[in-house]
């Protein structure tokens, strides 16, 4: 094999299209790494319409994670202070269906949990929910979207009556304005900034607001950087629109026949002036009145964010207030404008599509709809109120089920929640509670196989075949260009496979990842996110799409485009949502502040985040070389007033305190990070750092609606650690791999 295979980068939500050759080509040296590994080429796919043969560091050097310490076999053990033990598959799955069995008749099927991720295929998606949500007759199924995109997803329904970002890519390209808050895209989205930067570098008219406590690469290209007091988002989006109606700047038309609730927001924005705004916020009033100027002023706004609005306490209310600066402005449903979440995995989007968060069914249905119950029930072939009309246990749910003894089986896939998981050495705890913990994942060790009975050798993205949708709603295939390593097997194949061991065989006669995904876009059919006209065959022959894609013939083209050949780009371009009464709503939100600010005992706001080169809690990136000298080690960013206080110099290593735990990072001094806050990035876990873990800082606490924790911020205490001790004990652990 000499060809190259188009796939999709396996990493972030932007969707970036790759070309993947094998490492042995004619007339050309076999491409290897340092080592003399022979290792595939990657370059980017200048036909896929979302990256534009852009690639940044991460896709670039993927091939070198493919052969890095795979989980190669099934393995067992009987209790966790056990060696595990090889055995085959045949004995794994009896295991695991036996004890299935039995702790439904023991306990019920709200017992058994499953704890998914965005690293998933759809296909995988879906048989997870045929089986936990159909079969088993338990919503018991959760995904680290949770950590990610839930507040955008609650935000948007609530809002819009829909999941789904009603923008595209090409609207980077056509915005006067771009107001991005709460997104280091530079950093975490480098594709999408690589064209939005461009593009408003060449268009100087172009407006880009950046809010953000620190002054990230994303801030160093903005017009206005307003780097906010943590936890003052809402006072600034409320403080703008009290401005704008004061200007009166508003889209009365649209406000009138298309939106509904505006009075009651009007009322609470009156209260958001100026002086009151700037104060709360720690900006000044001319850095203000110059954010609003911009958005006001603009014909086509564009919004962005990610999870430093998403991971909160309000994180629902932020979105939406968000959203209400649009819908004053009527910046929605037209080019260049419109609120557009960045999601966070490569397929939380595909996921949320397919029915992967607790509370949804396939095609954007809800549990708590009796008739979106009886759709999926009747398409299932399942006897009516088969399907729990209750939410599942949410990720952290989980996790308090395990120390409350509810949960009785604990499946994880693709996901290592002993580093992402909040208040860690509490959800340690539980973990180790676990009666009964099946880990499915591709690569050994993780942190958390240290907590796994059952380890299952899952192939990635490279050894099967399957879709992913990304940020822009753009539904790729992404081709097996290799086969699984020794005994690994898709995840939708494990779930299918356990799911007929269990005597639901009718239900998952498929013979390959095609026919999985036939059956789950019949399921979208007349839906927001209708995919009933796309198949894998389609996706190789003409290239990746965008939904809503119906089937040719059965009906309306897209959502308001009222145009064929063009159906695909954008949400509500008619101006009518799927609500009941066809409007959008506004929601009122007074600003409620941090979960747990700052006091006198703890006197910092510590917020964590993702670094350009390392993806989430390092599985994949942890073991390219490339990478780890990028980011060789963790930190902690001080401002220099912050240090001079305490005495800390670049380099000290600093001891970190919360409520919660304790960690310790060197120290970077910079006016990067706004004076009482600190940053830490949050992929070092373990295995790759002592005593450096974020998420032993963090709390649980969550958003009502959303219940996505608060993992962007928390109160914490500095301590330093004299440069002698630090030298002595500090143990960076990346040369292990």
């Amino acid at each position: 094999m000499t060809e190259s295979t188009k796939t999709v980068c396996p990493y972030c939500g932007v969707g970036c299209g790759l070309e993947v050759s094998p490492p042995a080509q004619p007339n050309t040296a076999t491409n290897r790494d340092s080592q003399g590994n022979p290792i595939w080429r990657v370059r980017g796919d200048k036909s896929h319409p979302s990256s534009q043969g852009m690639v940044c560091v991460k896709g670039a050097t993927i091939a070198e994670s493919l052969d890095r310490n795979r989980l190669h076999y099934p393995m067992v053990r009987d209790s966790l202070d056990q060696e595990f033990r090889r055995v085959s598959w045949d004995e794994a799955f009896d295991i695991i269906t036996q004890r299935i069995q039995t702790v439904r008749l023991t306990q019920g099927a709200e017992a058994i949990c499953m704890y998914g991720s965005g690293q998933f295929q759809t296909e995988d998606y879906y048989i997870a929910q045929k089986l936990m949500k159909g079969c088993l007759g338990t919503n018991n199924f959760d995904a680290n979207s949770r950590l990610c995109m839930s507040s955008a997803v609650s935000g948007y329904i609530q809002s819009f009556g829909s999941d789904g970002p009603p923008c595209c890519y090409e609207d980077l390209e056509l915005t006067d304005c771009a107001f991005l808050i709460g997104t280091n895209t530079a950093e975490c989205h480098p594709i999408v900034f690589n064209r939005l930067a461009k593009y408003h570098k060449k268009n100087r008219h172009v407006k880009m607001i950046v809010v953000d406590p620190r002054r990230t690469p994303t801030a160093e290209a903005a017009d206005l950087h307003l780097a906010i007091r943590p936890g003052t988002d809402i006072d600034l989006l409320n403080g703008i629109a009290h401005l704008l109606m004061r200007w009166q700047m508003l889209d009365v038309g649209f406000i009138e026949d298309c939106t509904s609730n505006f009075s009651a927001y009007a009322e609470v924005i009156r209260h958001y002036s100026p002086e009151v705004v700037a104060r709360q916020c720690g900006i000044s009033v001319a850095d203000l009145e110059t954010a609003a100027r911009y958005w006001g002023k603009s014909q086509r706004v564009l919004s962005l964010w990610s999870m430093g609005v998403n991971q909160s306490t309000e994180g629902t209310a932020k979105v939406r207030t968000i959203i209400n600066l649009h819908l004053m402005t009527g910046q929605i449903g037209k080019p260049g404008a419109g609120p557009f979440s960045l999601t966070g995995q490569p397929n939380a989007m595909g996921g949320r599509e397919a029915g992967g968060l607790a509370h949804l069914l396939p095609g954007y249905r809800s549990v708590k709809n009796p008739q979106h119950r009886a759709e999926v029930e009747e398409f299932w072939g399942l006897q009516p109120g088969q399907i729990s009309p209750h939410p599942g246990l949410t990720a952290w749910e989980m996790i308090t089920g395990l120390e409350a003894g509810n949960v009785g089986l604990l499946w994880i896939a693709a996901t290592n929640p002993a580093v992402s998981m909040p208040d860690l050495e509490r959800t340690k705890k539980a973990l180790l509670r676990s009666p009964f913990t099946i880990y499915q994942d591709a690569y050994y060790p993780t942190e958390t196989s240290n907590f796994a009975h059952v380890l299952l050798p899952a192939a990635q993205w490279s050894e099967k075949t399957g879709v992913m949708t990304n940020s822009e709603r753009r539904v790729t295939l992404c081709s097996a260009f290799r086969q699984p390593p020794r005994e690994a097997k898709a995840d939708w194949e494990i779930f299918a496979e356990v799911a007929r061991r269990l005597g639901f065989g009718d239900k998952f006669a498929f013979d390959n990842s095609a026919e999985v995904y036939a059956e789950f876009v019949q399921l979208t059919k007349g839906r927001t996110c209708d995919m009933s006209g796309i198949s894998h065959e389609q996706l190789r022959q003409e290239g990746a799409t965008q939904w809503p894609h119906p089937e040719e013939g059965t009906g309306d083209w897209g959502l308001g485009t009222g145009d064929k050949t063009n159906f695909s780009k954008r949400l509500y371009t008619d101006l009518h949502f799927p609500t009941p009464d066809g409007r959008a709503k506004f929601a009122a939100y007074y600003s409620k502040g941090l979960a747990e600010p700052p006091d006198p005992d703890y006197p910092f706001v510590l917020t964590t985040g993702r670094l350009y080169g390392h993806w989430h809690t390092q599985t994949r990136t942890g073991r390219i070389e490339k990478i780890r000298s990028m980011h060789p080690e963790p930190f902690i960013e001080i401002h220099p007033r912050d240090a001079a206080k305490l005495e800390i110099i670049d380099n000290q290593i600093v001891e970190v305190r919360s409520r919660r735990g304790t960690a310790q990072f060197k120290a970077k001094v910079t006016k990067a990070i706004a004076p009482g806050t600190v940053f830490v990035p949050m992929h070092w876990g373990s295995l790759w750092a002592d005593n450096a873990e974020a998420n032993a800082l963090t709390h649980p606490e969550s958003c009502p609606d959303s219940l996505q924790p608060e993992l962007k911020a928390c109160a914490v205490k500095l301590i330093p650690i004299s440069l002698k001790i630090a030298s002595e004990n500090y143990q960076f652990q990346s040369s292990r791999w």
